[in-house]
């Protein structure tokens, strides 16, 4: 199977980020890839709520979504939304969704998952995130049916390995992480991340990254971020196949189902875990 990681630099702006994710899926396309996959935050990065609560839509009326969904059809693709912001109509406090999605190549939604760890952090003193004041956690792991079983997550997701292995344990053959790591972590933990998480489960990893700076057309007196971007295609054995660099475009990686076997074969470990006792202050 081929594939295509295609990696954006979105705006906060919907509308104007879509016609180029969608140049670039037809791109991924008509190179060969019959599974395209596409960032975290797709259709829009941005952090001011009141923006976000004027041009983010429920999932049934997203334009992103549904124009994603039309083009899947058109192209005859499996299609990975990374994630796309989106309202949530039984919101009780009015935070919204990180939410992906797998599209079958009818354009329907075979699988969703809800973004499982909020990224609540301080990078330094000049960089912190609060992805739980504008987006509410998902509540249980997914696994796809695509062309192969596909183990769904997204960026923050990376640092708890046990989702992984409760997913490859469930059938996963390839692992998804799109992301929009920003620079300081992403140079120093996105590479080593995804190759141990494909070495701990003998699964794929497929990474599309948000990349660059992102442009403030809505809010412009906003500080803009940057992404780390590096999308990137991991083997059963922690190899990296391709590396999508720092600007936009699509990165073309072939899989084969022989190598998950072949790494399991040789490195069983998920069929070895064992019951333990949790460690205890008194211990010596």
């Amino acid at each position: 199977m081929r594939a295509g990681l295609v990696q954006l630099s979105v705006s906060d702006d919907p509308q104007a980020n879509l016609p180029e994710t969608r140049a670039l899926i037809r791109e991924a396309a008509q190179g060969g890839a019959s599974l395209v996959l596409t960032p975290e935050a797709t259709n829009i990065l941005n952090a001011d709520r009141d923006t976000q609560e004027r041009v983010l839509h429920l999932e049934g009326d997203d334009p992103t979504l549904a124009a994603l969904r039309a083009d899947a059809q058109a192209l005859g693709i499996w299609l990975l939304i990374g994630s796309l912001s989106l309202k949530v109509a039984d919101s009780c406090d009015g935070r919204f969704a990180n939410r992906s999605f797998l599209i079958g190549p009818d354009g329907e939604i075979r699988a969703r998952y809800d973004k499982l760890h909020m990224f609540d952090v301080t990078v330094s003193e000049t960089e912190s995130y609060r992805e739980s004041a504008a987006f509410r956690p998902g509540e249980r792991a997914v696994l796809g049916q695509g062309p192969w079983p596909v183990g769904m997550t997204v960026c923050y997701d990376l640092r708890f390995p046990q989702l992984y292995r409760d997913l490859a344990r469930a059938g996963a053959r390839v692992l998804t992480v799109p992301a929009a790591f920003n620079d300081t972590t992403g140079a120093a933990h996105w590479e080593v991340l995804l190759r141990a998480r494909a070495i701990e489960t003998g699964c794929y990893v497929l990474a599309p990254a948000q990349c660059g700076q992102h442009e403030n057309r809505l809010c412009p007196d906003r500080k803009p971020r940057r992404s780390h971007g590096h999308s990137l295609a991991v083997d059963p054995w922690g190899r990296v196949l391709a590396d999508g660099g720092t600007c936009r475009g699509v990165t073309f990686v072939q899989l084969d189902p022989a190598a998950v076997v072949g790494a399991r074969s040789r490195i069983p470990s998920l069929t070895h875990d064992r019951p333990y006792a949790a460690p205890r202050e008194t211990d010596a």
